[in-house]
C-alpha cells in the first residue's frame, strides 16, 4: 500500500485525491490521508511528558505500513507547513524504537500546489525525506493556479514509484 498524505485541505486534497485515482489507474494500492485529520498539539517534550498522544500512534503506524509514501504539502513562506514538521517530530517520538522504518528505504514522491513556484516547498521536502531514510524520486508533481496537473506526467511518476516499490524489501 502507497500513502498518499495531503498535509492540507483545499488544492492540495484535490491534488491528493487526482494522484490517487491515477494510482487506482496503475492498480497501485494507495490510501489518502490528510494530515489535518489529526489534530496533533504542536510538538514539545513538555507535551510529551504527558503521553505520545493516540492520533500520533495511529499516524506511525499508517507510515510504518506503507509501502511507498506521496507527500503533499502547500509552499509555507518558502518552506513546508508547520503541519508536516509537526506530523514528523511526533512520529518520531512515537516511541517505536524503529520510527524510522516509517520512511527508510522507502520510494517517495513530493508533490504540490502551491500560490507560487512550489520549488522551494518540494526542495524542503526532498531534503527532509532523504534525511530521514527516504528514497525521492527525481521529478517532482507541483501544479499552482497557471499549471494544471500533468496526467501523462502523474502517470510516469506514479509508475516509476509502483515499480520501485516493487522491488525494495
Amino acid at each position: 500500500m502507497h500513502l498518499i498524505v495531503s498535509a492540507t485541505r483545499g488544492n492540495n486534497l484535490k491534488l491528493a485525491q487526482s494522484l490517487e485515482e491515477t494510482a487506482s489507474g496503475l492498480e497501485m494500492e494507495s490510501k489518502l490521508i490528510c494530515l489535518e485529520d489529526y489534530e496533533l498539539p504542536v510538538y514539545t517534550p513538555s507535551i510529551e511528558e504527558k503521553g505520545i498522544p493516540e492520533n500520533a500512534l495511529t499516524l506511525t503506524r499508517e507510515f510504518h505500513a506503507a509501502k511507498g509514501i506521496i507527500l503533499i504539502a502547500p509552499e509555507y513562506n518558502g518552506s513546508t507547513p508547520p503541519i508536516v514538521s509537526n506530523a514528523i517530530a511526533w512520529i518520531s517520538r512515537s516511541g517505536n524504537e524503529d520510527w524510522r522504518a516509517s520512511f527508510n528505504n522507502k520510494p517517495c514522491v513530493v508533490a504540490t500546489h502551491s500560490g507560487g513556484g512550489g520549488q522551494k516547498v518540494t526542495q524542503t521536502m526532498r531534503s527532509q525525506l532523504e534525511h530521514l531514510g527516504g528514497l525521492v524520486l527525481p521529478r517532482a508533481i507541483i501544479t499552482n493556479y497557471q499549471k494544471e496537473l500533468n496526467p501523462e506526467s502523474a502517470q510516469t511518476i506514479l509508475n516509476q514509484l509502483k515499480k520501485l516499490s516493487a522491488v525494495l524489501p
